[in-house]
């Protein structure tokens, strides 16, 4: 990929079709070619291959803990802009400037359409009543791990283990797979309740997914659960500008594009994330949820806990269904 005028080169690891019409628009109304190379893994080790010669302008992934991966290798650089600032809360940037989330994915519980069910904390997702009734996905999964360091930050690591051993007696079914597919395991019959992403019920239910998808979100109501006295768990997806940006300054103008409401609006129709700009609008699917009101643990208050967690994960055997 040459390094030209006018330009800017994203790697990333999202989906090619959830963000290439956001990016195709701001070629549109920018001029601006954006060239994109999608990967599903090696991120940080590409771009430290590639060295002083990267052409990598912006490295772009999910969830809070890889975005702090980018900058702990040194691949990123540090960027003041007003824009950003204005529009990107404060929790949901690096405070250096070395990274902006771009989107908001709460983590939910989906639950039977008939379950007599409208709240949960994520405190409950132990309690006996739903011995053999819960589905999820890996604990090693950074989305769980997430979930997990912030049930630390909040109780300490003797009662995360607890937690999460009561979350292993809960499963209906080994955990593994997707989000969509304790949805697929609701509609079936195998579980009562999931822990997902909010973003993947848009996707199946608005039948992006295909009408296997739907029906799937058809069998189940999402639930936003909230820490006692607190609020609902919120991760990012989120961009950088590499060290050796050669496009810099078109880098950090499609970084603005991103946080802007018309890029937020697109963000938010084409994938069903939560906007992280407070003034622009939620899709309507998502919006049926009901107001999100996002926890006040921010990111950096649970980054140092996801690697205890994670280790806990496997000292409880979380992945292995049974004893």
């Amino acid at each position: 990929m040459p390094a030209l005028a006018n330009e800017v080169n994203i790697y990333t690891t999202r989906e090619p079709g959830l963000i290439q019409p956001i990016l195709d628009a701001f070629t549109s109304e920018t001029g601006i070619a954006v060239n994109t190379v999608f990967l599903e893994s090696g991120l940080i080790e590409r771009v430290k291959a590639e060295g002083d010669s990267s052409p990598a302008d912006i490295l772009m992934t999910v969830d809070f803990g890889a975005l702090v991966d980018l900058v702990d290798a040194g691949v990123t650089q540090p960027v003041q802009s007003d824009v950003l600032e204005a529009a990107v809360p404060e929790a949901l940037r690096d405070a250096d400037g070395n990274w902006f989330a771009l989107s908001g994915r709460a983590r939910v519980v989906y639950a039977a359409k008939e379950l007599d069910l409208d709240s949960i904390t994520y405190e409950q997702l132990d309690d006996e009543e739903w011995r053999g009734k819960l589905c999820i996905r890996s604990g090693q999964h950074p989305y769980n791990t997430a979930m997990f360091a912030a049930y630390m930050a909040k109780y300490g690591e003797d009662a995360t283990k607890s937690w999460l051993e009561g979350i292993k007696a809960n499963q209906a079914r080994a955990a593994a797979g997707g989000d969509r597919d304790g949805a697929r395991d609701i509609a079936a019959g195998v579980c009562d309740i999931a822990v997902a992403n909010s973003y993947y019920y848009g996707l199946m239910a608005s039948g992006a997914g295909g009408d296997e998808q739907k029906a799937w979100s058809d069998a189940v109501k999402v639930i936003l659960p909230t820490f006692e006295g607190g609020g609902t768990l919120v991760n990012v997806s989120g961009a950088a500008v590499a060290a050796h940006a050669p496009n810099r300054d078109e880098a950090v103008q499609l970084l603005e594009y991103l946080v802007s409401d018309e890029a937020q609006k697109l963000y938010a129709d084409a994938n069903f994330e939560y906007p992280v700009s407070p003034t622009a609008e939620v899709n309507p699917i998502i919006a049926e949820f009901g107001k999100l009101n996002p926890d006040s643990l921010s990111l950096s208050d649970i980054l140092p806990f996801r690697a205890r967690a994670s280790e806990l994960v496997d000292e409880v055997n979380f992945d292995t269904f049974g004893n």
